[in-house]
């Protein structure tokens, strides 16, 4: 867990306001989720393709229908109608059912908290924080007012002693 936190503190995919609230680059982070859906719908296609070439049984009759297996793999709708009958294949298909639904699902978060803002507690916080800061500054200057008060309080007492 901490070399993650580390690994991300220096990739720089976020930023810390003045409030100490990191933003993170969800556009960039979309982006590589993409690229990476994509990079392994092909090559765990293109490795189930291979070990299902040539045999008869196999419903896989080309590079295409193992890419459909694996889209389909990755959102678990799974028509049925292709499917790998090889160790080889299955092992594909299961490593694409945990990758695929954890990608899709991170981007699905990332959908919802751009666009309705269903998660974004950065901008409450920013506000309380900004509120709390308000609150200190006049407690401060509060402060500062009551001590002056005081002071002159006590010179106008002692004067009247």
């Amino acid at each position: 867990m901490i070399i993650v936190q580390k690994a991300m503190d220096k990739s720089h995919l976020y930023n810390v306001d003045g409030f100490g609230v990191k933003n993170y680059n969800y556009g960039f982070i979309a982006i590589a989720s993409f690229i990476l859906f994509f990079t392994l719908n092909l090559t765990l296609g293109y490795i189930t393709y291979q070990a299902e070439l040539g045999l008869e049984a196999s419903p896989i009759k080309n590079y295409t229908d193992a890419i459909w297996l694996m889209v389909m793999s990755s959102t678990t709708i799974g028509f049925g109608d292709i499917y790998p009958i090889t160790f080889t294949g299955r092992a594909s298909v299961f490593i694409m059912f945990i990758l695929g639904i954890g990608i899709l699902g991170g981007m699905g978060a990332v959908f919802a908290n751009k666009i309705f803002g269903f998660a974004d507690t950065n901008i409450k916080n920013r506000e309380l924080r900004m509120q709390n800061s308000q609150i200190i500054a006049q407690n401060n200057e509060i402060s500062r007012k009551l001590i002056t008060l005081e002071e002159k309080l006590d010179t106008i007492t002692k004067s009247l002693k």
